[in-house]
């Protein structure tokens, strides 16, 4: 509905409320007039009576006023969500103290913040080239920085590893050149180790031959998000008029909504030609091709002029996000590290409680509450609030899940016992204990993925997952359980 509609639809409401109110004063008045012979005695004989009544009849008036203004007063508008703050060194810092504490493993977090000292203390300008394969980025950067050993192939992808490379701008800057893979090479887009050195870096080129298609320009949407200066650098120039060329650099320009520097390069390289002789002899040579950089040193030199003291703080402030990130990492992977030690300790309990079961129910009494304390310590590890409403759901919704599948798995088991011979008398008890056995591994991992990837204990995804899981390798986990249950039920063990 759009608002101008809206807006005269509350008035037309706003009008009619208005409307009924005044009826209903009207018939207000019209009780007052056949009370009238009543409203004189009162005025002979009782004059606070009076005043009540006069008092009752400016609340009723007010009271609708009231009324009305809260029907037709403007909404209030929501206000846009606040862009995350980028974390500062301070912040970073403290909270890798904490969870080092926490006995997290802060060690890439801290290799990265010693970096950055690094980088910081040396004064050079890191600059991450990238593009798509075959591209020219090696080649531009081996004219770029004057070297010869970077390997320069006429197939795409022969950039396999990340390398550094150092050139020394004419005012004296040096600077630090960065060779990325090709971004469509595996997952045809920005990798993890991409990233990242796209975050370490002052300033970000990108290499294409002319205008970008579709995902080239995802590609570089995710660079441009880094907000950091960045180059589009057309190679291969010299296929193109000036006029041609003013045209690919305004729609790039445009694409980008004017947040790239252009710049117009020849890398130069090799390039194979075929020679055919009079006699039909054919020939291959290896023909040198001439470079221009000027304008792309002369973007750059102005880039590292006009903005020294910003690319520093942008630089820093996104190695910050990258410390956090990896922070996070590390935080999940002892997160779910804790979370599996838990897992694997209530379903060892399970088992050995499926055992100590000596009548009918007891073991449901066991494992019902074994299975909520389970529930209960993995949404501490994962931070989520154990709601016992939701818990029961879950487990109500897998035992649901549970009556179809109980056949199969206790065939399963049933059948797997044949590999433990001498069994016994035992083999009843522990078909018992070894189903049980699965069925809290499963639930432990259901919960540990959807604390995961939700944040939060969702019954029904949860169950779901349960019920995907519950038959997945059987025959080895039984094979598993078999053991444990075995030695419990050797040792004794309640």
């Amino acid at each position: 509905m759009s608002a101008p509609l809206y807006r005269h639809i509350k008035l037309f409401l706003g009008l009619g409320l208005f409307l009924a109110l005044l009826v209903l004063l009207a018939a207000v008045l019209v009780a007052s007039e056949a009370g009238l012979s009543l409203w004189q005695q009162l005025q002979e004989e009782s004059t606070w009576l009076l005043y009540s009544y006069a008092g009752g009849l400016g609340l009723f008036i007010l009271l609708s006023i009231f009324i009305l203004w809260q029907f037709l007063k403007p909404t209030k508008q929501n206000r846009p969500a606040k862009t995350p703050t980028p974390p500062t060194e301070e912040v970073v810092k403290a909270r890798i103290i904490e969870a080092s504490e926490a006995g997290v493993d802060v060690a890439a977090a801290q290799i990265e913040l010693e970096q950055l000292s690094q980088r910081q203390a040396a004064g050079e300008v890191h600059v991450a080239v990238f593009g798509d394969i075959s591209t020219g980025k090696s080649t531009l950067i081996k004219a770029l920085a004057e070297v010869d050993d970077i390997a320069i192939g006429v197939e795409g992808g022969t950039t396999r590893a990340i390398q550094h490379y150092s050139w020394h701008t004419p005012a004296g800057d040096k600077l630090v050149l960065t060779d990325m893979p090709g971004l469509n090479e595996a997952t045809g887009r920005l990798d993890g180790i991409s990233q990242e050195e796209a975050l370490r870096a002052h300033i970000v080129i990108y290499v294409c031959e002319g205008d970008l298609t579709a995902s080239q320009f995802t590609e570089l949407q995710v660079l441009l998000d880094l907000n950091k200066p960045l180059v589009i650098a057309i190679n291969k120039s010299d296929r193109y008029n000036t006029e041609a060329l003013k045209l690919i650099s305004d729609k790039l320009r445009q694409r980008t909504n004017n947040k790239a520097d252009i710049a117009l390069v020849k890398a130069g390289g090799t390039e194979e030609v075929t020679r055919i002789h009079s006699d039909g002899r054919e020939e291959t040579i290896t023909r040198t091709l001439g470079s221009d950089l000027a304008s792309l040193k002369k973007t750059l030199q102005h880039i590292i002029d006009t903005h020294s003291e910003i690319l520093e703080n942008l630089r820093d402030s996104t190695v910050f996000m990258l410390v956090a990130h990896k922070l996070e990492r590390s935080e999940n992977a002892h997160r779910k590290t804790q979370a599996e030690a838990i897992v694997k300790s209530y379903t060892r309990k399970a088992v050995v409680g499926a055992l100590a079961a000596v009548s009918p129910g007891t073991d449901i009494i066991i494992q019902g509450y074994l299975g909520i304390s389970m529930l209960k310590e993995l949404c501490t590890t994962f931070d989520v609030t154990a709601r016992k409403l939701d818990m029961e759901r879950f487990l109500d919704l897998s035992q649901s899940h549970l009556g179809k599948t109980t056949p199969l798995l206790l065939a399963v088991i049933g059948n797997g016992l044949k590999a433990f011979p001498g069994i016994g008398t035992l083999a009843g008890g522990i078909v018992h204990a070894v189903a049980y056995g699965i069925i809290f591994e499963t639930l432990g991992r259901s919960v540990i993925q959807t604390l995961e990837r939700r944040g939060e204990l969702l019954p029904e995804a949860t169950a779901n997952s349960f019920k995907e899981n519950l038959s997945e390798n059987l025959e080895a986990r039984t094979q598993r359980f078999v053991g444990l249950a075995l030695e419990a039920a050797r040792n004794n063990k309640p």
